[in-house]
């Protein structure tokens, strides 16, 4: 049977157990969009920014565990996605970017909206294609959709010429890949298992888990949780494990890194033994390479042998999938106690509490109280998605994430404008949940055209602005490592409250601590997307913090102080 390329590629997203995609129309692509009425089972959603179909597919993604798609036309269309296709390369999102290019005869001749998408994206993908005949759309799609999903996870993308899918062929579905060069290390070597756990069970008084977004990738919660209580080892998470091991296990010793507790931060410079489980060794995590973990040593287990050894030295190396190596690490693990190293971890974290007295206390609203509030009211059911900067670090430690990829935010790249088009692919991906988007006033202004998108989708998500006046984490950096230099840190904002209101979205201002929980409450109780702008202390900062280039037992406590009161000139 004879398809257009437009029907061979929407039917072969239909065999990937695609449903929906996030994009935007344009000249190249109009063959493919006068092709959808014919196929109701892809949903199109219908973004105002081409960067934030890249966000909504990321978020989609990490939320429910399939590849994300988005599309865009050629030109400004696909470089549009860039941005976002980054972030997911850096994340490890699975991701499939399909993006119109001029047709055949004007490649290479500086065609109006042409640009060679692919290779812009060649260092940020794991593959792309540039698919020159109809006939080949088909096994490019099955061969994206692997590599996107298997090993691991990236984005890929497919660049199809206008006259492509216009192009007829034939249309069968290829029943699987071929790809000799790519083959994927999933089982661990049984030698290095072994000798992993030998020095587990023999070789530790003092041992650390850190769990990093591997364990998500791979579903490995329940096997983390095991390997965890068989062995009577503390667990830290790097910001992107959040969510991977239960934060309200006895267990769990929250976040380690620039911003981490600062008990995960000493038990790292203290422990004996580190099991870095899915983790990269960033430099947001173990700030001075070579003081990380000094006195331990290191089993670092992960999928992609690039990273073991990229940054941090290595004892034990295991190459593998983190559930198909936990499965019969576990097996060779002997049950135990470390009661002493429980109680001096217990007793750091008494030292120096998350949620301190000034918090719980404080005449002015402070941003760390309105994310607890949203975490009480809620009961920690609800998937939060956040910017960049100081409202992602509060949200990651004021939150208490019990369930698997209910924390959601650009790690890596450190996306600016992430938060709202990626909790509208959250919210499509997951309609039962709730879904909060916590943003800055500065990431927000970034990418709130997708208000938009949520009102005419109807999706419902929930949204807390704090808003400080300033880019807050710049800000912070310049009040500690400037002289107070505040240079093109204060920021005018608009009047939120009638940005939403403009859009056909209930909002609310909030000022004082005893409006946040009826506010929380209002926005829970409303059908649809609710916007409410918190409006905090400006010179608000986020503590603990490791100073960069330090080591992670150098962490800085939050420093006594008086808090300062909402400056009149910040109010909008």
């Amino acid at each position: 049977m004879k398809l257009t390329g437009a029907q061979i590629l929407c039917e072969s997203l239909l065999k990937e157990g695609v449903d929906v995609l996030f994009g935007y129309p344009g000249g190249v692509v109009l063959p493919l969009f006068d092709t959808f009425p014919q196929y109701p089972a892809l949903r199109h959603i219908l973004v105002r920014h081409e960067q934030g179909a890249a966000h909504a597919a990321d978020g989609y993604a990490r939320a429910t565990g399939k590849v994300g798609v988005c599309l865009a036309t050629s030109g400004p269309g696909a470089t549009n996605l860039v941005t976002g296709i980054a972030n997911a390369h850096l994340d490890s999102v699975p991701m499939v970017a399909i993006t119109g290019q001029v047709a055949r005869s004007f490649i290479g001749k500086d065609a109006f909206q042409e640009v060679d998408i692919t290779g812009i994206t060649l260092p940020i993908t794991k593959h792309n294609f540039l698919v020159m005949e109809a006939g080949q759309i088909a096994q490019a799609v099955k061969e994206a959709f692997y590599l996107a999903r298997s090993g691991r996870p990236g984005p890929v993308l497919i660049d199809i010429p206008k006259d492509v899918f216009i192009e007829q062929a034939e249309f069968n579905y290829p029943a699987k890949v071929n790809l000799p060069g790519y083959n994927p290390t999933v089982q661990g070597h049984p030698a290095q298992i072994k000798k992993a756990a030998e020095m587990i069970n023999n070789a530790c008084q003092k041992p650390l888990i850190i769990a990093g977004r591997g364990v998500a990738i791979s579903g490995a919660f329940n096997e983390l949780k095991q390997l965890a209580e068989t062995a009577h080892i503390p667990v830290i998470t790097t910001l992107l494990g959040i969510g991977c091991f239960p934060e309200s296990h006895t267990l769990s010793y929250g976040m380690l890194g620039m911003h981490g507790t600062a008990y995960a931060n000493w038990a790292v410079s203290d422990a004996d033994l580190v099991i870095a489980i899915g983790m990269r060794m960033d430099d947001r995590a173990t700030s001075k390479f070579n003081e990380f973990a000094p006195a331990a040593r290191i089993i670092h287990i992960d999928i992609d042998p690039a990273e073991i050894g990229k940054n941090v030295r290595v004892d034990v190396p295991i190459v593998g999938d983190i559930k198909k190596v936990l499965i019969p690490l576990i097996k060779l693990v002997k049950s135990n106690q470390h009661v002493e190293w429980i109680a001096q971890l217990d007793a750091w974290r008494k030292k120096a509490p998350m949620v301190s007295s000034r918090i719980k206390n404080s005449k002015v609203l402070l941003p760390q109280y309105v994310v607890h509030k949203i975490y009480e009211i809620t009961r920690g059911n609800a998937i939060v998605v956040a910017g960049v900067g100081q409202n992602q670090m509060w949200a990651a430690q004021h939150f208490w994430y019990d369930q698997p990829n209910s924390f959601i935010t650009s790690g890596g790249l450190g996306t600016m404008g992430y938060e709202l088009p990626a909790s509208m692919g959250v919210k499509v991906g997951c309609p039962d949940e709730t879904v909060w988007c916590i943003a800055g006033d500065g990431g927000f202004q970034m990418t709130l055209h997708e208000l938009a998108t949520l009102v005419q989708d109807k999706i419902g998500v929930k949204i807390a602005i704090l808003n400080n006046g300033c880019l807050g984490m710049v800000r912070q950096w310049q009040e500690l490592f400037y002289q107070k230099n505040y240079v093109d840190t204060p920021l005018s904002c608009p009047d939120f409250v009638k940005l939403a209101d403009a859009y056909g979205i209930p909002a609310l201002r909030v000022s004082t601590s005893q409006q946040v929980v009826p506010a929380i409450k209002k926005a829970m109780a409303t059908d649809g997307p609710f916007l409410i702008e918190f409006v905090v202390a400006p010179e608000e900062n986020v503590y603990p913090m490791v100073p960069p280039g330090e080591a992670l037992s150098k962490v800085l406590l939050e420093p006594e102080k008086e808090v300062h009161v909402w400056s009149q000139q910040n109010t909008p």
